[in-house]
Parts: C-alpha cells; structure tokens; sequence
C-alpha cells in the first residue's frame, strides 16, 4: 500500500464546521454536498480547478500553476479571468472560508476529517496496513474493503487538463495496489476459491500486471485445480512476449516452479506474527492411555501418518496436520486420540497440549479461556495475555511458532470452537474429537469413529474378562459383544460386570443382555453405573417435568426446538420452556442454544425406556409423535404458501389436527425451515408408519425447497425413499405418488440421475392417476418434462409439459401452470421456437408477478432471460437474469443462484463480454461445486473455457475443457462432443 496519495495531517485541523456539513469527492466525478444534499458544481473546468484545489492537500495555488493544470502549455488568452471567475462562482456555492485567495492564488481550507473522500481512503488505507503489520487480517481487509468502496467509476471523470489527466493516472494504480493488498489478504485468510472469480476479472481488465496473475495462480492453486495454475503462467508468459517482447519477473516463474514441485509452503499462508514469548515451557498435559487399549489398528496407522507428516521437513503439503475423530457418545474417541497421542510424543518435543471442550455439555468451553490457559502453560505471563480471542489466537500461534507441539482438542462442539485453538504453523499438530463430523473444518483430516468390529470388540472383552472364559463360551462372548452394538462403552461396563463375578459363565451375562427392555439396566458397573445415576435424577423429577423428559426423548431428531417440543407435549410455549430448563438444570436435557434442547444418546435411550414404563395410557407416546408431525406439517405449509401465494399445494395436503408456527415475514419463515431441517425431516422418517404416512409424505413435499436449495438434498432423497418404500409396502398408492414424485424432483436437481428420475416421475403419474390425485399427477409431468428436456427428448418433454398445463388449468393452479409454461418455452427454446418461447415465459412470469411470486417469479425470469439472450435481445435478458439472481440469493437458493451467474456467463459471452463472462462462470462454478451434480458443472467449465479464451488465457480455457470432457465421458452425456470439438487445435470458442 506504500506510494498512496498522501493528504496530510495539518489539511484537516479539526471537525467540520457547524452548521453545514460540507462533502468533496474525487474518486469518481468531482462533486460536493452539502448536508447530503448535491451542490452544482458548473463547468468541466469549473470542476477541475476545484479538483486542482482538494487535490492539493490545503497548500496554496498560484493563478500559473492552476491555468498550467487547467490548459497545459497552451491555455487561452483569457485564462487568468477565467480562473478568478471559476473561484468566485464555487466560493458562492461553497461554504464561507472554504476557498481562500492568498497571495495571488487559492486554497481549499478548514475541512475536517471524512469530508473529502481521497482523505477518508488515505486514512483507511493506513489503518489496514496498521493492522496488517499487528496481524489483524480481518481488521486489515474490512479497512481495505471499505476504502475501495469510496471509489464511484474513475476517478476525476469528465474532468479537462493535462493535471487531471496525470492524477487519474496516480489514483487508479493507487486503487489497484489497494486491491491486490486485499486480495493477497484474502489468500492468507484462506479465501482463495471467493478470489478466484475477482482475480480472473483483474486479470482480464489489466492483462500486463503481472500482480494479479501470481495472486490467481496460487489461488486456483489452493482451490486444487493445479493444471488451470500453471496455464496462467503459460498463458501470461506468452501475452508478454507477443506484446511487450519480455518474461514473466522473475517472482512468477519461481511460482509456477514451486507449484510444479507441489511446495507444501504453497498450501497455506503465513499471516506476520509478532514476537515469540520468550520463556519456552515444555508442556505434558495428555491425560494417561488406558492399559487395555485394543484394536483400532487402522486409525491407529491412519492417524499416527497424519501426525508424522507434521513433523517432516517436507510433508505432504499442509503447513500442520489436524485430524478430526467424530462419532457417537461411548464409541471410544477420546480413548483413541489419547493413546495415538502418546505414541507420537517423541514427534512434538516441545510438548503436548490437552483441553475437554466440554462440548457435549450445556456450557462448552470458551475459545478465549481456553487459549488463556494454554499460553499459561506454555510460559506465558498473565500480564502478558490480550483480553480479545482474537489477540490470544494471535499470540498462541506466535509462541508455537517453530516449536513441535501437539494439541489435543477433547469433546469439541463445533468447528468454530476448534479454529482459534489451532496452531497454524510447520511442525505442529492438532487432534480434535467432536460428537460433529467437522466438514468445515479447512484442511482437517476427518475420521468417523464407527463402533468397533465384531473381532476387536471381542478382543476388548476379552482383555476384561479373561481369555480362558471366553475361549470356553466364544459364541456367547460373540452374543454378548452384538448386545452392546459392539460400543466401546457399553463393552467396558458389560465386562467389568462379568470380571467382578466368577460365578457368572458369559453365557449368563449374554442371556440378561439378550432382553432389549433390560439392556440398559444390565450396562452397568461401579462408576460406570450411567443408568442409576439417571435414575437418581429422574426420580426427584415433578411430574410435569417427568413427562417432559419421557416424550422428548421419543423424537428422532439431533434436537428439538421450544416451538416443537411445545407441540410435542401440547403445552403453552412458556410452560414447556420453564419444564425444559429444569430438566437442563438437572443434567438429563442439554441446551443446545437458545431455544433448542438435546439428549446425550444414552440419556435418550433412557428416556424412551422410562416412557414404555411409566407413560400411561401407552397411546400417548404415539399421540405425542402424531402432535409433532402436525407441527411440522402446518408450519412448513405455512412456509410454503408465504413464499407462493396463491398456491394451491396447500389445498391438497393432508389438515393437522393441531397448529404450527405462523410467519408474517419470509426471511423468518425460511430461518425457521433451514434451522428446523434435520429435526424436521427425522420426524418424517420416524412416521413411516400407515396412521402418518400421508402426512410425512405432505411434509415432505411442502418443505421441498430443502432440496431445491441444495442444503438437505441428501437428506431429503434418503427419507423419500423410505417413505415411498413404506407406501408401496401398505398398498398407499396416493402416499406413494407423492413420495415418488419428491424423489423425482431430488434427483432431477442432483444433475447426474436422469435416468432414475424419469422412471420415478412416470410412476409417479401412473400411481397419481389411479389414486385420483390429479395435482400429484401435474407436478410429476412437469418434472419428467424437465427430465426429458435435460436429455434432449424434445418431443416427449413438450408432451409432458403440455399435459401439465391443460391439467393445472382444470384445477385452477395457476401457480403450477405458470411453472409449466415457463418450462414449455425452454423446449420451444431449444427446438429453434425462439419468439414463441419468449411469448411463453413473458406469459407464465406475468402469472407469478400477477400472485406475488417472488421465488417462483424469479424461475419465471430465468426462463425469461434465457429465451430473450437467444432472441438477440441482451440488455433485457440481463435485466430478468439479475434480477432473478437478487431473489435467489435472498432466498439461500444456491442451486439457482449458480445457475443464473452460468446463464449470465452465456449472456456476456454472446454480447463479447468474455471478462465478464468469466467472472460470472467463476462464481457459478464455486456455488456449483457443492450441488447441482457433475452434468452442471461440466456445463460450466465449458462457458468457463471459452471465456478464458476469449480473453487470451488459451492454456487455462483447454484446462476447463479437458475437465469438462472428463465429466460428459463419464456420464455419457452428448455434450462431450462439443467439447472435443473445444479441444481440436484449430478450434475456435
């Protein structure tokens, strides 16, 4: 950031003058307000005296040196009369004392801070570089982010003289240092795959820097796509030749050196630390292995490889090894982590550092008491250690700085808890055990701890018990370890029952465990006794609060909300919450956040055994599921309708006998349906039973934006095929329809299962129309139309869209026939129909718009947009396809937002906008990684491809080829032939 406009300290005295509150800006066309309000700012060279004036950073003027920036060498005769009568007509409009006349000249005077907006960049600018040499990235590119945003198009624009001329010059290389420092902060903070889409527009519009094509080739480094790094060298390496006759500098041939030999330094950033504590203190704080330690060899060998590659000068390319062990409660994580711990001691000779995060807990641990109590133990003085968790972070990975020490983070909650505690540096290593498989975890090795296998958990009996016992009764041993669901825990306790009892064979222990009703009474044993302390707390439970615990341990889900539980046990909100706090202040019920509560799996399985006992009548469990299925299924149809007015889906879903929640605002309505997903879509799973099955299945099918979104997709598929196979199961041809038709539309959207989805849609409608469910039957045709049309069956997608919307018009859904015209203009699209097509988008967005559609209307204009770029008519085109892009996003439909940025890539490529074809691509291609299926992103790296070619980057655009190639191969589609068509050497995109 050095070499910056520099407005000096003594031009700004104080605060602005009271009362009006005058505003310069140069950073864009040179205007002033006053009190927000625009102040006329007259001529071209009006305005440019007073840039001349801002610009001079409160120093005086003369009359020669303002006409010499005004004219240049040659100004016209009347240059001094006109200068006088430029400053006299801005001191008319400026406030009094602002321009001055000195000694034959003027100057700008007595504006305070933050009035002109070159001096608020200056001063943002210096607080970034403040905070960068701190090591406050995150302060650092906030600062940098908001002074790039005072930029408003180019700078003095419209302003006459070679003076202005020569400072645009100075402030847009200034604007462009500014922001290659933030985007190389980006890349220390772990942003590469965000900067990618940036840096290949920076790239585009200033392809001779050399800056932003180091800055993009390790970005695309880190994103893993090494070949498209290295095309950016060939491709800037040819550019400089043909234009300018030189090299690439000598920093970027160096890079693309270290990425050929996959340099583990390349892997992540090395952010500026401060100076390591001085007193070095060897911590040893691993809690002892257990002797009977069994099994496990292969993560034992997997993990001990993990911690082993940190200790290398050269690894695997991680600057430090983190693993991650997630499983369920007793299956034997932290007794894993802690004998690998113990073995790779001799790797971290500086020390071992160990925590319980207390996760699983109603008060975790915090992130900052945590890290006080490691720079303690690592010779930290008290006085020494920052009150902020971002200053301890800082400082904690500061004195690890070239030290070997190994953490073992116990019991954590979630990833967000974990990454302050994290190293950061060479040499050291992290193990981390969670109930959470921590997938956002960035670069952790991630372990699922399952439950042992039947041969190591019969080995870990054995040790217990004796191997004589157990060679006597080996089938029983083999019974009794299945009892226990081969769990680490339940093991230990069943054997240590048995060693404390010689009179016992193993074949007795097994009979006792054989009995599931009586399982969780058998496993216990001395301090592991779980159940009787349980018992102790249940037993000095009120009633109320008893009844409580028995029926929220029936639901499925991971937790359950207020709102839910309310439901569950047809209480009042404040009473259920009053009952569900008491229960949290005995340790039976975890709060999992505000307003959401949760078992510890055995705590659950004890609750369920205490309502078979003591629920009476028995009914009541069921009727208390069927109250929370009710819930689930008025509140997501509320959900639904908020988002679709007018839709008549909700007419034909099964009525709840009891009430859900009600939204007035579709932001709240759609936090609650992605909050309440996986609990939402256990509880359906869980009514798979003939009196619930039709309203899981109408769950199911009003809450499909969890699979539209892309967030739940998985989820979803898996309990729509359990559903339609419980169905099918009860001879429930209607239920089966519409579980058919969800999995259908899941795996349309997947990208990559056609097939299966066009035979789930055609049974869907043969089902829908012997049940006489005709709005099954619609909706089923509309999504094997997409299917056909995606597979390029033109005719039998027309046929399926057609019958949609004559049979939508019979039921009176406009909503439903809107989505099928809209898909019909697709076809008619894609079967050279060009006019008709947009007839028939403009026609079914009109009905959305005419509903209030917002979600379904941006649907509408994508399909909109669509026709209208093949229409030749772009500026339109790009009007819907933005504006459907502003709702998905508002919306969290990730899926369509990728989809529109694709759609938009197309657009600028057709109007020869190839930059802005690629940025587009780029973000879409980042969206898409996740969802949307391999075929979507082929399609994508396709537009990529010839983006990239259209701006000269030749060898990156057949690296996006080559790959896109790789997925249509794969899945058979016909697009590969275009692309080997991409890829022919005299190809032209």
């Amino acid at each position: 950031m050095d070499g910056g406009p520099r407005v000096p300290e003594q031009w700004r005295p104080g605060p602005a003058q009271e009362p009006s509150q005058l505003r310069f800006g140069v950073l864009g066309p040179v205007r002033a307000w006053r009190d927000g309000e625009p102040l006329p700012m007259g001529s071209p060279q009006q305005r440019a005296l007073l840039a001349a004036l801002l610009l001079r950073e409160g120093r005086t003027a003369t009359a020669a040196e303002l006409i010499d920036a005004l004219w240049g060498p040659e100004p016209p005769s009347q240059a001094l009369a006109a200068v006088r009568t430029y400053a006299s007509r801005l001191r008319k409009v400026l406030a009094a004392g602002v321009l001055v006349s000195e000694s034959g000249g003027y100057a700008v005077r007595g504006l305070g801070d933050g009035v002109l907006d070159l001096a608020e960049a200056q001063d943002l600018a210096a607080e970034a570089e403040k905070a960068r040499g701190a090591g406050d990235l995150t302060r650092a590119r906030d600062a940098l982010n908001r002074a790039l945003a005072l930029w408003d198009g180019e700078p003095l624009a419209g302003v006459p003289g070679p003076y202005a001329d020569a400072q645009r010059v100075r402030l847009e290389e200034w604007r462009l240092q500014l922001l290659e420092s933030r985007l190389d902060m980006d890349l220390e903070q772990g942003c590469h795959a965000e900067a990618v889409s940036e840096l290949t527009a920076l790239t585009a519009a200033h392809p001779l820097r050399e800056r932003p094509r180091e800055l993009l080739m390790l970005a695309l480094y880190r994103s893993g796509r090494q070949a498209e790094a290295l095309a950016v060298y060939a491709d800037t390496r040819r550019l400089l030749a043909e234009e300018l006759g030189v090299d690439p500098r000598p920093g970027l041939g160096e890079l693309q050196q270290r990425i050929l030999r996959a340099d583990p330094g390349l892997a992540q950033p090395s952010a500026p630390v401060a100076e390591p504590a001085p007193v070095v203190v060897r911590p040893a704080q691993l809690p002892a292995t257990v002797p009977d330690f069994t099994g496990r060899e292969a993560f034992v060998a997997e993990l001990s490889e993990v911690l082993a590659s940190a200790s290398e000068a050269e690894g695997d390319g991680r600057v430090m090894a983190v693993s991650a062990l997630a499983g369920i409660g007793g299956v034997g994580k932290t007794t894993l982590a802690v004998h690998v711990a113990h073995r790779a001691r001799t790797a971290f000779p500086d020390g071992q550092l160990y925590v319980d995060l207390q996760g699983a807990g109603a008060r975790a641990a915090e992130p900052e008491t945590v890290l006080g109590a490691f720079l303690r133990a690592l010779g930290t003085a008290d006085s020494a250690i920052p009150d902020s968790l971002q200053e301890r972070a800082a400082l904690y990975r500061s004195v690890l700085d070239g030290r070997r020490v190994l953490v073992l983070l116990d019991n954590a909650r979630d990833a967000a808890q974990v990454r302050p505690l994290l190293p950061g540096t060479e040499g050291c290593a992290a193990l981390v055990t969670s109930r959470v498989r921590m997938v956002d975890l960035a670069g952790a090795h991630l372990v699922d701890l399952d439950v042992m296998a039947p041969d190591e958990a019969l080995a870990l009996f054995t040790k217990i018990v004796g191997e004589e016992r157990v060679r006597a009764e080996r089938t029983a041993a083999l019974d009794v370890v299945a009892a226990c669901g081969f769990l680490p825990l339940a093991i230990r306790i069943a054997a240590s029952r048995l060693a404390a009892r010689r009179t016992w064979t193993v074949s007795v222990l097994a009979a006792k465990l054989a009995d599931e009703r009586r399982r969780l009474d058998e496993l216990q044993a001395g301090d592991l006794a779980v159940k009787a302390t349980f018992e102790l707390g249940y037993g000095q439970l009120e009633p109320a609060q008893a009844r409580a615990f028995r029926l929220l341990g029936l639901a499925d889900g991971p937790d359950i909300s207020l709102a839910a539980a309310a439901a569950l046990l047809d209480l009042p909100a404040d009473d259920t919450e009053e009952l569900l706090e008491a229960l949290v202040d005995t340790s039976l019920v975890e709060s999992a956040a505000p307003g959401r509560y949760r078992y510890h799996d055995l705590v659950r399985l004890y609750a369920r055994s205490c309502a078979e006992r003591d629920e009476d009548p028995p009914s009541g469990q069921q009727a208390a599921l069927s109250r929370l299925l009710d819930f689930y299924l008025s509140t997501v149809a509320g959900v639904y309708l908020i988002e679709r007015p007018e839709d008549r889906l909700v007419d034909h879903l099964e009525r709840p006998a009891h009430p859900g929640l009600a939204f007035s605002e579709r932001h709240r309505a759609q936090d609650w349906l992605y909050a309440e997903a996986v609990s939402l879509l256990a509880c359906v799973r869980q009514s798979a039973a003939p009196g619930t099955l039709r309203r899981a299945v109408d769950v199911l099918w009003a809450a499909v934006d969890l699979a539209e979104s892309g967030a739940n997709s998985k989820e979803y598929e898996a309990v729509a095929a359990r559903l339609r196979d419980a169905a099918r199961d009860a001879g429930d041809a209607r239920s089966e329809a519409r579980a058919r038709m969800a999995l259908a539309f899941v795996h349309h959207i997947s990208g990559s299962r056609f097939d299966v989805a066009g035979e789930e849609a055609v049974r869907a409608i043969e089902l829908a129309t012997s049940a006489g469910d005709p709005l099954t039957g619609c909706w089923s045709s509309n999504i094997a139309g997409a299917v056909a049309m995606y597979q390029n069956r033109y005719p039998d997608a027309e046929g399926h869209f057609t019958s949609a919307v004559e049979h939508f018009r019979v039921l009176g859904d406009r909503a439903g026939e809107a989505s099928a015209l809209c898909n019909l203009s697709r076809v008619q699209l894609a079967t050279g129909r060009t006019d008709s097509a947009v007839a028939l988008a403009r026609q079914g967005t009109g009905m959305y718009d005419d509903m209030g559609h917002d979600l379904k209307g941006a649907n509408g204009r994508y399909a909109l947009g669509l026709a209208l770029t093949s229409s030749g008519r772009l500026a339109e085109a790009a009007e819907c396809l933005q504006q459907a892009l502003g709702v998905f996003r508002d919306s969290r439909q990730r899926l369509w937002e990728g989809m529109t940025l694709f759609r938009l890539a197309e657009l600028h490529l057709t109007a020869r906008r190839p930059a802005q074809a690629a940025a587009n691509a780029e973000l879409a291609l980042t969206l898409l990684r996740a969802i949307g299926g391999e075929w979507r992103r082929g399609n994508v790296l396709t537009v990529l491809g010839r983006a990239l070619h259209g701006i000269g980057q030749l060898d990156r655009a057949r690296v996006c080829w080559a790959e896109a190639l790789d997925i249509f191969a794969t899945l058979g589609a016909p697009e590969a032939d275009e692309v080997r068509g991409l890829l022919k050497p005299t190809a032209v995109a």
